[in-house]
C-alpha cells in the first residue's frame, strides 16, 4: 500500500466493522481458496492518493483461478481476457477510437492516476458475490468518502447498481460522476454500450488542469 494512504487505512483498521472482518477473513484464507491472495487484497491501494484522478468502482474481484489481481476489471497479463473487460475495451473503441492496452492488465490506467476499486475486495472460488455483506461495503463507502473529501475534481465513474448506490456519497458541485449499467454480458446493452464515459472523464480532466487517460 502507498505510504499515502496510511492515515486512512489505520483509522479503518482500528475500526470494530474492520476487526469483524478480519476475523472473517482469516478463517476464510485458512479454510477456503479466496481470491485474491492475501497480498494483493489492497493492490488499489499502491495508486498514490495524491495522484488519483479517476476512479472506477466495480462490484467484486474475479472468482476464478489466477483472474482476481486487486484492481478493479484488470487480470494478469497471462490470463485471458475477461467478457466485462471485453467489453470495456469496445466501448473505449467506439467512443475515442482505439484502447491502449494489448492484454487483459490495467496497470498503466492506474500508473496514470486511475484508482481501480472493488465495492467487495475478496471473493470464494467460483462463488461470485460470497463476501457480500461482510463488511467490505463498508470500508469502500468510507474510502469514497475520504476521497470525496480530500481530493479535488475527481472523476468518478460507477458501473452497474453496487456502484451506483455510492452516487450519494460524492459531492457532484467539485467532482463528476459517470454512471451506467455493468459491462457485463448480462447488462452491457442496457445502458453501458454508448455510455462515452472515456471521453467524457477526459474532457473533464483537461478543463480541470489534468493530464487524459491514454485509456
Amino acid at each position: 500500500m502507498h505510504e499515502s494512504w496510511k492515515p486512512f487505512l489505520k483509522s479503518e483498521f482500528e475500526k470494530p466493522y474492520f476487526k469483524e472482518l478480519s476475523d472473517f477473513l482469516h478463517a476464510e484464507y485458512e479454510h477456503k481458496t479466496i481470491f485474491p491472495p492475501k497480498g494483493l487484497v489492497f493492490s488499489a491501494f499502491t495508486t498514490d492518493l495524491n495522484e488519483v484522478k479517476v476512479v472506477i468502482l466495480g462490484q467484486d474481484p474475479y472468482h476464478t483461478p489466477g483472474a482476481a489481481e486487486g484492481l478493479a476489471f484488470s487480470v494478469p497479463n497471462s490470463q485471458p481476457i475477461p467478457p466485462s473487460l471485453i467489453n470495456i475495451y469496445k466501448e473505449i473503441d467506439d467512443d475515442i477510437g482505439h484502447h491502449n492496452n494489448p492484454r487483459g492488465s490495467l496497470r498503466a490506467w492506474q500508473r496514470q492516476g486511475v484508482l481501480l476499486l472493488n465495492t467487495v475486495l475478496t471473493v470464494e472460488a467460483h462463488k461470485a458475490g460470497s463476501h457480500r455483506g461482510k463488511g467490505w461495503e463498508t470500508f469502500t463507502t468510507a474510502t469514497i468518502e475520504y476521497l470525496n473529501e480530500t481530493r479535488p475534481h475527481l472523476v468518478f465513474i460507477l458501473w452497474g447498481r453496487d456502484a451506483r448506490n455510492k452516487k450519494s456519497l460524492i459531492d457532484t458541485s467539485k467532482h463528476l460522476v459517470l454512471e451506467s449499467a455493468h459491462p457485463s454480458p448480462l447488462s452491457a446493452y442496457a445502458g453501458f454500450f454508448g455510455n462515452h464515459h472515456f471521453s467524457k472523464c477526459n474532457e473533464f480532466l483537461i478543463k480541470n488542469g489534468m493530464t487524459p487517460i491514454e485509456w
